[in-house]
C-alpha cells in the first residue's frame, strides 16, 4: 500500500504536466488551423510542376 502514496502523486503531476502542455499549446496557436494542413496536401501548386 505504501506504493500507492507515490504513484498517486506522480499521477496527479504527470497530469498537470499534461494539462500545462495542452494550455501552452493552445496559448502558441497550435490549434489555429486545423483544415488547412488537410487541405493543403490536395492542392496541387503549379508551381511545383514548372520547377521538375
Amino acid at each position: 500500500m505504501s506504493i500507492l502514496g507515490f504513484l498517486i502523486p506522480l499521477a496527479l503531476l504527470m497530469g498537470l504536466v499534461g494539462l500545462g502542455a495542452f494550455f501552452w499549446a493552445m496559448k502558441s496557436g497550435q490549434f489555429e488551423d486545423l483544415d488547412g494542413a488537410a487541405n493543403r496536401i490536395l492542392i496541387e501548386e503549379e508551381d511545383e510542376e514548372d520547377q521538375r
